[in-house]
């Protein structure tokens, strides 16, 4: 099977394996385990911030974010297509107590006019607008790069407002390897920063929470309340430490299997394709229903996700190669083929 549902299909090389296998461990509830401590200490360093948690998952790292930045009733503002809003679960609410307040932006970008008109007055039977949080890179608008000038603008404008910033980073990693520019100047406007270790990097589990050192102490709390108290997790550590030195410098590689796979498809005359700026290719059909279309591809050995009625997602990694995306299309082309049973 060419699994193209998601960069968190991967499973862990040979020497991602060794470097678990050998991980020096501690407990980590006492803060004792050394791999962990190194992995904060490291991506701490990587984002430009004081301190660094790590947690399960990007969702616990994205809850503690606004966990910390807001009392319950409090409103935060965000995208749309944002991850928070559509892939948590209901996190926000359940767990911080906070109100959503989803704003359309432009293929998921957003305006500072927007997020100045979304600001509540502050009258009392009003919800506060406390958070503004964005998302780099866009997940539900293909991968593509939140520019950093458009970042400042709008964190400039949450903090004339009164608003803290968070940053949903889970694939930053991706944006960086995109344009050269260090993830510490992507996290720099932000109180907060939240980024996956599980997402392109090939790690099995874990993402990191960074920020402040008081703010770190407080998610600290959060994150044992919600059960995210882990004990010697530094074998998990240990993977993460490894993707950041060995696999992160190969994330343009994904991008061209994505450029790879967007062209193949711009070819056929059945599809409409997003250009891919990073990792995650975005098309549409002009005909006929996604699930059919990835039930026929699935038949033919390709795995991808549905993004809508006739929108489909593939998202390339470490795990496929680039013969595998050849393979991919020669699938396609198949299954849209004229006398296929899926072409009207």
């Amino acid at each position: 099977m060419i699994d193209l549902r998601s960069d968190t299909v991967t499973r862990p090389c040979a020497g991602m394996r060794k470097a678990m296998y050998h991980a020096e461990v501690g407990d980590d509830v006492f803060g004792e385990d050394p791999s962990v401590n190194k992995l904060q200490e490291t991506i701490a360093a990587l984002l430009g911030k004081e301190a660094a948690l790590l947690v399960t998952s990007g969702m616990m790292g994205n809850q503690l974010g606004l966990y910390v930045q807001t009392q319950p009733g409090d409103e935060v503002l965000l995208e749309r297509s944002s991850h928070i809003f559509n892939y948590e679960s209901g996190a926000a609410g359940a767990l911080a107590g906070v109100v959503l307040n989803a704003l359309d932006g432009d293929a998921g970008l957003l305006t500072c006019a927007q997020v100045q008109a979304a600001v509540r007055h502050g009258y009392y039977w009003e919800s506060r607008t406390r958070l503004l949080c964005l998302e780099n890179t866009l997940n539900a608008a293909g991968g593509a790069i939140y520019p950093l000038e458009r970042l400042g603008a709008l964190t400039r404008t949450a903090r004339a407002a009164g608003l803290a910033c968070h940053l949903d980073g889970a694939r930053l990693w991706n944006a960086t390897a995109a344009t050269g520019i260090p993830e510490k100047d992507y996290a720099a406007p932000f109180d907060t920063v939240t980024v996956c270790l599980s997402k392109g990097l090939g790690a099995p589990v874990g993402s990191v929470f960074a920020a402040s050192e008081e703010k770190v102490r407080e998610a600290h709390r959060v994150r044992k309340m919600l059960g995210g108290g882990m004990r010697q997790a530094g074998i998990l550590a240990a993977a993460g430490l490894y993707a950041l030195k060995h696999h992160r410098r190969s994330l343009h590689e994904d991008h061209a299997k994505a450029r790879r796979l967007a062209d193949g498809l711009a070819a056929l005359s059945r599809v409409t394709v997003r250009p891919p700026q990073t990792n995650i290719v975005l098309f549409d059909l002009k005909a006929g229903a996604a699930l059919s279309f990835l039930e026929a591809l699935r038949a033919e050995g390709i795995a991808m996700v549905p993004f809508g009625p006739r929108t489909i997602r593939a998202t390339t990694h470490r795990d496929v190669t680039m013969a595998e995306i050849d393979r991919t299309l020669v699938a396609v082309r198949r299954v849209l083929a004229p006398t296929s049973a899926l072409v009207p």
